[in-house]
């Protein structure tokens, strides 16, 4: 069993330096809820900084935090309980940036969080004044990356913004730093008092790669994997949506909305990740046996196919979320909607999952995208360039800002292509329902409180 765990280490090792799942969540979330009556109905809501609901709702929120403690212990596998000294304390004397720091380290989130007030546009809107952008490292601690698409426009207290805006805008926020360096080999003062022990799986020397264990949820892995790589088992997904869909809860009904739809969005992140089948399945197109086998030659000393479905797992995950984002953003700069704006804002399926609750991003989310693993990667392969998904000599992540994959599948088969197309937009669908049934669960919690 321990050679067995050695290839999965190995595998989560690089394979989650991919850590990010869906490029920009907030492109696709405004497509999801621009047509949700409890969205796009809502009233504008007026912005306030973090510590303003902090000082508000103290006490509530040092119980709310101490009750996530119970559920976390009792509802996920290897959680390791939060120290004690890292309680949320109501205390009215403490400064406002004494409390936001009590309130972040008790989440066990990044402190550096900006937690910026700002908006990240609608790509369909006209294109915001330069002079209303934010730096990136005003929103965002982790490098900007070479082509990015981020804009953020500021905000500040008291200006009155829709509720659909802040809400896709929050979509996107928990990759900016909120899950970096969390662990006690992490190179942060906080990862070695938060007590989450050792990264249990990916890259170190990534940039984003220490955020993994929390934005991936291997739930639906072989019984065989879990008795040889238990490890496989820490991931905290569950905790984050947990957290934040609490908070949001809380905010709407003690008369917070802005932060009611900022803390929904950020738990929208983590159930979103989860539609991406490369988030939610080890290894998806490879079965349990091949795993063994290979890691088996691998200890033998023949560790090339080893080698080479790690570089196929990376650059096929790569290739679906750089065609992803760049069909949502090209429709959106040629104001030309396709099947997957259709896809996203449809609402047929929202209701033929089971409802909202706690556990409904494992059960439902997560079983429904490790199912689809491997038809994806099948698809993936018969339909993109084999230099992409097929060669274990090309590195994807170097060559990908030089890749016009849309123009690509131009020149492909048409039926190929309608096939890929579709299994896209099958996914899109995905992230569309089970992201309008979080906020569903969400505005009934405010409500029965």
């Amino acid at each position: 069993m321990k050679r067995i765990a050695s290839i999965l280490a190995t595998v989560l090792w690089l394979t989650a330096g991919n850590a990010l799942a869906w490029s920009n969540h907030s492109f696709a979330a405004y497509r999801a809820f621009e047509k949700m009556p409890e969205v796009a109905n809502a009233q504008p809501v007026l912005v306030e900084p973090l510590e303003a609901f902090l000082k508000d709702q103290e006490k509530a929120i040092q119980d709310l935090l101490a009750g996530h403690e119970g559920w976390a212990q009792s509802q996920l596998d290897f959680y390791p309980p939060r120290p004690a000294q890292l309680a949320f304390k109501a205390n009215p004397a403490q400064s406002d940036a004494a409390r936001r720091m009590a309130f972040l380290m008790a989440l066990r989130v990044a402190p550096n969080s900006r937690f910026a007030l700002y908006l990240q546009p609608d790509p369909w809107s006209a294109a915001p004044d330069p002079a209303t952008l934010l730096a990136h490292s005003a929103v965002d601690t982790l490098p900007e990356q070479p082509n990015s698409k981020l804009r953020f426009v500021a905000l500040k207290a008291g200006d009155s913004v829709a509720p659909l805006a802040v809400l896709a805008s929050a979509c996107d926020e928990p990759d900016y730093g909120l899950d970096i360096n969390l662990w006690s080999d992490s190179p942060s003062e906080w990862g070695k008092v938060y007590s989450f022990e050792a990264l249990p799986f990916g890259n170190p020397t990534l940039y984003f790669s220490t955020q993994a264990p929390f934005h991936m949820g291997f739930y639906h892995e072989d019984r065989v994997i879990y008795l040889a790589a238990p490890f496989v088992k820490k991931t905290f997904p569950l905790l984050r949506v947990h957290q934040y869909s609490t908070l949001a809860a809380l905010a709407f009904r003690s008369g917070h909305p802005y932060w009611g739809w900022r803390f929904s969005g950020l738990a929208l992140h983590y159930v979103q990740d989860l539609t991406q089948p490369y988030h939610a399945s080890l290894s998806p197109g490879n079965a349990s046996a091949k795993l063994i086998g290979i890691n088996l030659l691998a200890m033998a000393g023949f560790s090339r196919l080893k080698d080479e479905m790690i570089v196929l797992l990376s650059n096929r995950h790569l290739a679906l979320e750089k065609f992803q984002n760049q069909t949502l953003y090209n429709a959106a700069q040629a104001k030309v909607e396709g099947g997957n704006e259709t896809a996203l804002r449809s609402g047929d399926k929202d209701s033929s999952y089971a409802p909202w609750s706690e556990l409904y991003p494992r059960d439902v989310v997560a079983r429904q995208s490790h199912a689809l693993g491997s038809r994806l990667t099948e698809i993936l392969v018969d339909t993109l360039p084999a230099a992409y998904v097929s060669d274990p000599g090309f590195d994807f992540g170097v060559k990908e800002s030089g890749i016009d994959l849309v123009a690509e599948l131009d020149k492909q088969n048409s039926a190929k292509r309608t096939r890929f197309d579709t299994m896209v937009t099958e996914l899109l669908g995905n992230f569309g329902a089970h992201s309008r049934n979080l906020v569903r669960g969400v505005l009934k919690s405010a409500a029965a409180k």
